[in-house]
């Protein structure tokens, strides 16, 4: 008998969240799967580590071909403690979702989902981010589902370069255009803070923010494909070397 797949899932909204378990739906008729996920939410941790306190991490449910674990840490702790400590075999596919919000565009950097799907591929495992650009807490991620299903049988069946993951980012709407393979979009996050006053003096700080796409009307970006409804799959790298002027600093002069 073939051996069914094994995938490794996590999140950064925690363990119960509903984006989880509707991945979870999803994938289960296609592979074995572990998840190891936060046990509350951790989005904007990146790629945050816990090292000034051990973790904890607790089987929640056992069933036929799912294993379901929470664990105290960050997204990349969850599969840093899954590769080293819970799987039986390396992973097929590390897969983060489905998160509750957008990971487009510079958003990827701040990301706990891509937290995930990042440090899978740095363990040289094929990986993929789901995202809806929906925060609620009961969004409707029925529309994404036949698209994840589709996306990781192509991977499953593909694979994906060394060292190369997917970031793959759905709008929020009933009625799907289809697929573009885009870049990541140039923008910027400003007005990040709203300062006020403590009532017991000083003041304080909250995050907050207004995206600003740099470059709306470029039709190859992630941005655009979801402006215009479609599903947005950008291929990731994480070496971040910038060859272009590497070539041109070894014409520097740089001796003393």
């Amino acid at each position: 008998m073939e051996k069914r797949p094994l995938l490794l899932v996590s999140n950064d909204d925690g363990v119960n969240a509903k984006g989880i378990h509707e991945l979870i739906k999803v994938l289960r008729p296609l592979a074995d799967l572990i998840v190891v996920a936060p046990d509350g939410p951790r989005s904007g941790s990146s790629g945050a580590i816990t090292s000034e306190h051990p973790l904890r991490c607790v089987k929640v449910e056992q069933a036929p071909e799912l294993t379901v674990y929470k664990c105290s840490g960050t997204p990349v702790d969850c599969v840093k403690l899954a590769l080293d400590s819970l799987v039986p075999r390396v992973p097929d596919l590390v897969i983060g979702g489905i998160n509750h919000g957008d990971n487009s565009s510079v958003n990827i950097h701040y990301s706990g989902t891509m937290g995930v799907v990042i440090e899978g591929c740095l363990k040289a495992i094929p990986s993929i981010g789901f995202s809806l650009c929906n925060h609620s807490a009961d969004a409707d991620f029925s529309p994404c589902l036949p698209y994840i299903e589709l996306i990781v049988k192509r991977v499953l069946e593909k694979g994906l370069p060394q060292w190369t993951c997917l970031n793959v980012n759905f709008p929020n709407t009933e009625q799907l255009n289809g697929v573009r393979i885009c870049r990541q979009t140039q923008g910027v996050w400003t007005n990040e803070f709203v300062k006020a006053d403590h009532p017991r003096g000083g003041n304080y700080y909250w995050l907050t923010g207004e995206y600003v796409n740099l470059e709306p009307d470029q039709e190859d970006t992630d941005h655009w494909a979801l402006d215009h409804d479609y599903v947005a799959i950008t291929p990731v790298q994480v070496d971040m070397t910038a060859y272009a002027l590497l070539a041109e600093m070894k014409n520097w002069d740089l001796k003393l």
